[in-house]
């Protein structure tokens, strides 16, 4: 069992910068590949990044890359999503989930435990 906490969201201009931190209980961290999903009002919850267990393989959605960096730190159980060059279209509901795998993947499907999420609202 792992319980996520998100934290770190809020309202910035375009071409700021937030940093999102994921919070993870339990002594089982290191064994869980780790992902941020966002999901924007009437659209469906969409994969932003992923990294393994390890943290040594990590993958980017295609309209993110270049911008975000995910990263994790196994010693603070925790997960972040550093968030550069944001744009409106950035707005959503950004949740944390942890996969019973070793390996990056980027289908909601794949993941077993999610945080409850936290709201990153760019303004133009």
């Amino acid at each position: 069992q792992v319980q996520l906490v998100e934290s770190g969201g809020g309202l910035v201009q375009a071409g700021g910068s937030l940093r999102l931190s994921c919070a993870a209980s339990g002594r089982t961290f290191s064994s869980f590949a780790m992902g941020w999903f966002r999901q924007a009002p009437g659209n469906e919850r969409e994969f932003v990044a992923a990294v393994s267990k390890s943290g040594a393989q990590t993958t980017h959605a295609r309209s993110v890359s270049g911008r975000f960096t995910i990263s994790r730190d196994n010693a603070e159980n925790t997960v972040y999503l550093q968030m550069n060059s944001l744009k409106p279209e950035d707005t959503a509901v950004y949740y944390c989930a942890a996969a019973k795998v070793p390996y990056v993947v980027n289908v909601v499907n794949a993941y077993n435990y999610w945080g409850q999420g936290t709201q990153v609202t760019v303004s133009s």
